[in-house]
């Protein structure tokens, strides 16, 4: 938004090379920044700017373009929104406006479109890797192959089913052998691809609970990630009654971290043991958990790093230095004894939670789609579908119809309206 050092002005339509004519006298060469002094149709001087032309279908939008390249300042831009709202056939596009054209264009599919919408959304190193891989196609590279497999697998079908007095088809049984290999293999494949991370763990930050008894320092250390005083810290057992949750980004990765009210099983209040049911539940919900107690007490948790906390206040106590030696690391947040062992700990702990490079995490919708399709792919060998091509061949069209919605071809119009609502004015 104004004022900035350059304001663009995107120009998309049938009109696009009209207005470009009239506001700068001329139609540049194609795909070539050229200058040039804008005027309103009464002749009065708006800017000089930079203009360019994109003749479509070969544009972002699949339509007629043109850009000014404007001094980004809020007079000089209101007043060539102005001139361009006076001329037929124009007005201010909505939020997403340019990237639902060039969806409807053919020009993008759902797929990208979501990657680019994540692609604006990226705070973190990994959601900006992740949204740019889906923005470029990855996603919709692997759905295109998929289908491939399938049309392989339904013209089998089609022409036994079609055809079966030809010499040169499969026999019935031969194509349902076939049809049954490779709609295991690519439930195989997809299964594959459910098993990996979902793309909203990225976007929204792993969850890492901090739990413990009363009194075990996790507030102290929650302000010390954190480098605030984000939650209150006394010797008074009980003073963290809520999970106080805070994001934070450790080499690129999006977390959220979240202080809880001490785990204890007498002398809570009413108020306290709400709080302690709420930190049961966060603990029960993390992705990696920190436990600030004794060893014996951690809780049952696949990625759990035991800490003896307060390190600089038993230095030197036999039994708590003994204790700490069945934990994963000794710690002082007060201090800052411990705490880069601590950082490497939790995000070599969150990378397993990660996909690998050159790997995409699904969104919640395309996991959906992706495990229907599945399911549809999923015949038990043996049973009369497995020896019926009608049956299998629908199988394989629904499995189909399934992925489509991934990359937009059905079933997605009303989700295209949130979709593209989330973009700014400008895409």
């Amino acid at each position: 938004m104004p004022p900035a050092a350059i304001g663009v002005v995107r120009i998309s339509g049938p009109q696009a090379r009209d207005a470009l004519t009239m506001l700068a006298g001329r139609l540049p060469a194609a795909r070539q920044a050229s200058l040039a002094d804008l005027r309103d149709s009464a002749g009065a001087a708006l800017d000089r700017a930079l203009i360019l032309w994109f003749p479509g279908p070969a544009t972002a939008t699949g339509e007629d373009l043109a850009e000014l390249h404007l001094h980004g300042g809020r007079a000089v831009v209101a007043a060539v929104e102005a001139a361009l709202g006076a001329m037929p056939g124009l007005r201010p596009a909505i939020a997403g406006e340019f990237t639902r054209r060039a969806f409807d264009n053919g020009r993008i599919d759902l797929a990208e479109a979501e990657g680019l919408a994540d692609l604006l959304a990226a705070e973190t190193e990994s959601q900006r890797v992740q949204a740019l891989g889906h923005a470029s196609g990855h996603v919709s590279r692997a759905v295109a192959g998929w289908q491939e497999r399938l049309l392989g697998l339904m013209a089998g079908a089609e022409a036994e089913l079609n055809f079966a007095d030809e010499d040169d088809v499969e026999t019935g049984d031969a194509v349902a052998r076939r049809l049954m290999s490779g709609m295991a293999e690519l439930s195989a494949e997809l299964g594959a691809w459910l098993a990996r991370p979902a793309a909203e763990v990225i976007a929204e930050g792993l969850s890492v609970v901090i739990a413990g008894p009363p009194n075990a320092g996790k507030s102290t250390l929650i302000n010390a990630l954190a480098q605030r005083e984000l939650a209150i810290v006394s010797p008074v057992a009980g003073t963290t009654r809520d999970v106080i949750e805070t994001p934070l980004a450790l080499d690129g990765i999006a977390m959220r971290f979240s202080d809880t009210a001490g785990l204890r099983g007498e002398g809570a209040d009413v108020i306290e043991a709400i709080g302690i049911d709420r930190a049961k539940a966060a603990v029960a919900g993390a992705d990696i958990l920190l436990w600030l107690g004794a060893p014996k007490d951690a809780p049952a948790h696949p990625r759990c790093i035991v800490i003896a906390a307060q390190a600089d206040r038993w230095h030197g106590d036999a039994a708590a230095e003994a204790e700490a030696a069945h934990c994963d690391l000794a710690l002082s947040a007060a201090t800052g004894e411990g705490m880069d062992k601590l950082h490497k700990y939790i995000v070599e702990m969150a990378r397993t939670l990660l996909p690998r490079e050159g790997e995409a995490a699904l969104r919640q919708r395309q996991r959906a789609a992706l495990a229907e399709a599945k399911q549809w792919l999923e015949v038990e060998t043996g049973s009369r579908e497995a020896s019926d091509l009608i049956l299998l061949a629908e199988r394989l069209r629904l499995a189909a119809t399934a992925l489509d919605r991934i990359t937009g071809r059905a079933g997605v119009e009303e989700m295209l309206d949130a979709l593209f609502g989330r973009f700014c004015i400008g895409k």
